[in-house]
């Protein structure tokens, strides 16, 4: 897996309730303006709630890999992981610097 500081947080859960609800400004003049949302963002919407309730760890996974690790059967390979490692390292270097 590829290590990447390009993704933002996505606020969910206790975190979506600390974000300021959209306001609509209105006067005595002038009628409230009406917001209509786009169907992408009704679903939206739905990923975000069918992603806030899926675990975040794949446990199934998690006890196989427990179970190969205790049988002897979990092999590491340093290699692919220091040249994976150094490849993301070298990755997020040249996307920090500045354009020539």
């Amino acid at each position: 897996m590829k290590i990447d500081n390009s993704l933002k947080p996505i606020a969910t859960g206790a975190n979506a309730s600390k974000a300021p609800a959209p306001r609509v400004a209105s006067t005595p003049d002038a009628p409230a303006k009406s917001v209509q949302l786009s169907a992408l963002s009704t679903q939206l919407k739905a990923a975000e709630s069918s992603m806030a309730s899926a675990p975040a760890v794949n446990m199934d996974k998690v006890n196989q890999i427990k179970q190969a690790i205790s049988e002897g059967r979990f092999k590491i390979n340093p290699e692919a992981i220091s040249s994976k490692l150094i490849a993301s390292v070298k990755d997020l270097i040249q996307s920090n610097q500045p354009n020539a």
